[in-house]
């Protein structure tokens, strides 16, 4: 049980880590309107991760005997798409396609759902899903309902520890922030995420 914690806390992150455009929507609030703003931000896009999470266990489930019999393939696989995404992200600069018109002022709410409707609208996190579940084995055919409930849970706890510990961050650091910095972040996570790709192959040959 404490691995699949563990495992969850993980996927929430490197789920939450990349720049994409909720992570500079994120960035902009915390700037522009205070630490609260932006949290709440990511917590509604914490909340579309777990929808797409959950859409992606059921439909693993389905097929789990299949994941079984090509354990080996898929997890190398995954580790393949995760390292294709970790270099895309180390290339990408979310600051090109950064509106620079100002953001009328929103309440806390509005930035929860704004942030929830923009990660919902890209439907292609299921494919990173998939290839986290993959990497990590995710999916186990002796997890009960409850664990997979667990795993979920513990998703969007490393999302939401994500966005606390960015804001929060962020807000002490203002002064000296500039937003296109947010660049430099996102190097770092998608090295982080080529690494673990790496890791992961590595780990199957060797096993």
């Amino acid at each position: 049980m404490l691995e699949l914690i563990i495992k969850g806390l993980v996927i929430g992150i490197l789920v939450s880590a990349p720049m994409g455009p909720v992570g500079m929507l994120c960035v902009q609030r915390t700037l522009s309107k205070g630490r609260w703003h932006g949290f709440c931000t990511g917590v509604g896009a914490m909340l579309s991760d777990i929808i797409y999470a959950g859409i992606t266990c059921l439909g693993l489930g389905f097929v789990v005997s299949f994941i079984e019999a090509n354990h080996f393939c898929l997890q190398l696989i995954g580790s393949i798409v995760l390292g294709i995404f970790g270099l895309y992200m180390f290339k990408y600069n979310p600051v090109s396609r950064l509106k620079t018109q100002r953001e009328k002022k929103l309440s806390y709410t509005s930035d929860f759902v704004t942030g929830f409707l923009l990660t919902l609208s890209n439907a292609l996190v299921v494919f990173l899903f998939i290839g986290l579940f993959a990497h990590f084995n995710f999916i186990d055919p002796d997890y009960s309902v409850w664990m997979i409930l667990s795993g979920l849970l513990c998703i969007g706890l490393g999302a939401v520890g994500w966005w606390f510990v960015v804001t929060y961050v962020l807000f002490k650091i203002k002064e000296w922030f500039n937003i296109r910095d947010a660049w430099m972040l996102n190097r770092i996570a998608g090295a982080l995420i080529i690494l673990i790709s790496i890791g992961g192959i590595i780990l199957l040959f060797i096993h």
